[in-house]
């Protein structure tokens, strides 16, 4: 009788815990979908209406580096978010600040498609446009490491890496809603419709998606790792932070130089190569656009289903290959935009985006969390990722864009900035210890 009630519970337990795994990666994944649509929709917008609307007084060029430095703002808030969030969520819990992040991301983006143009208020619409961007930094700096660690802390010991890939399937859920929206708005609509008041839409739109996300996240259970070992306030460090770069200062180093070929991969395919494609090559718009769609598409299988790989031969294994891929796919990718030819265009774009750039973020979540002690994890993974995020991704279009500058429109400098960024990456993958 005893045994048949200890069986009893101990299947129950099981099924709780199951439960809680299922309801952590569910909410880890809606909200990323919300906080990357937002997100990445800025990107897409900036490079095809700010430089005229906010910046119309300065060259096309001119125009373009501005829109793509406001882009990288966003960047530079990023860290900001990854500590204030990272501090409270080590000390009050990762719920809380997920749920905070969501509001504070959608609010920011809505007000973006109400914002009067340079032609309304003169000045005081890029400066505008910079602060919103600036909160939408901030709160996706507080989002990646909390919904990493709901997914990764909850997950069953063996499936981390496949429990936590929704937190970048929801990149790629944002990135087709964000390109969808644009391109259907773009499609339906005259060029002159869609400049004047049509690129408010899908901004606007971010208020439905944010109510989703609170639904979703209002539902989910604190972290099982958080609250078995820091719940109680003695366990807790008093600035997580500090303590994270006293015990693993490596770490910070690490999570840096494994981003590269991540954000490399992806900006310079959805972000760059839309403006240089339009701007320098005369492409129609259309057709990066419909790349971003497939690569968000692809990402959803792409994602998982490498994290499942990881999970079985190796999180190291498989990241290293995926920067192979990416450094090997740097220069035909642009050989073949220079060709304008659409069909290695198209093969190549997804062996960076979806094939380089999917098999490294489908192992970043438990890879990079677990540096660090769980007291502290929060605060040391977020603000080294969103570190990374400044360092490797958010000038990566700026940068680009300044390269063929300098280079009189040619994009061998862009070509070899990738392949560095992808080899840098492989060697500190191969040189890391087996975990």
């Amino acid at each position: 009788m005893t045994f048949a009630i200890r069986s009893t519970e101990a299947h129950t337990l099981v099924r709780s815990e199951k439960s809680r795994a299922r309801q952590a990666a569910l909410g880890s994944f809606v909200g990323a979908v919300v906080d990357w649509y937002d997100f990445l929709l800025y990107g897409i917008v900036a490079a095809i209406i700010f430089n005229r609307e906010f910046f119309p007084q300065v060259s096309p060029a001119m125009g373009t580096l501005a829109a793509f430095g406001t882009f990288g703002v966003g960047f530079l808030f990023r860290p900001l978010g990854g500590f204030v969030f990272g501090h409270y969520g080590d000390r009050l819990g990762r719920k809380r600040m997920l749920v905070l992040t969501v509001m504070m991301m959608g609010l920011s983006t809505a007000l973006i498609g109400l914002l009067p143009t340079f032609a309304s208020i003169g000045w005081w619409a890029p400066a505008l446009l910079v602060l919103l961007r600036a909160i939408q930094g901030f709160a996706v700096g507080g989002e990646w490491g909390g919904a990493a660690l709901m997914a990764v802390e909850s997950a069953p010991e063996k499936k981390k890496a496949f429990y936590s890939s929704g937190v970048q399937v929801g990149y790629g859920v944002g990135l087709i809603l964000a390109t969808g929206i644009v391109s259907i708005l773009s499609q339906t609509m005259d060029n002159e419709s869609f400049r004047v008041w049509g690129w408010r839409i899908p901004f606007i739109f971010s208020v439905v998606l944010v109510l989703i996300g609170l639904w979703v996240r209002s539902s989910m259970e604190e972290s099982k790792e958080f609250v078995e070992k820091v719940e109680k306030p003695h366990h807790r460090a008093r600035m997580p932070i500090v303590e994270a770069l006293r015990q693993h200062p490596k770490s910070f180093l690490l999570i840096i130089a494994l981003r590269l070929a991540e954000l490399f991969t992806m900006y310079i395919v959805t972000a760059f190569a839309l403006s240089y494609s339009t701007t320098n090559l005369g492409m129609p718009r259309q057709f990066f656009l419909n790349i971003g769609l497939l690569v968000g598409v692809v990402s959803v299988v792409t994602i998982p289903c490498f994290a499942l790989l990881a999970d079985r031969f190796g999180r190291r294994r498989i990241y290293m290959i995926g920067a192979l891929v990416g450094m090997l796919s740097a220069v035909p990718f642009f050989v073949a935009l220079d060709a304008r030819s659409t069909l290695w265009i198209v093969v190549f774009a997804v062996l960076l985006a979806n094939i380089a750039h999917d098999m490294v973020v489908s192992v970043q979540q438990p890879m990079f969390t677990e540096l660090f002690g769980t007291e502290y994890r929060y605060s040391g993974a977020g603000v080294g990722y969103q570190v990374a995020s400044v360092v490797g991704g958010g000038f990566t279009p700026f940068i680009a864009v300044g390269l063929v500058s300098l280079a009189g429109g040619s994009w061998h400098p862009v070509a070899g900035y990738l392949v560095i960024g992808c080899l840098l990456s492989l060697v500190v993958a191969a040189r890391m210890k087996k975990r």
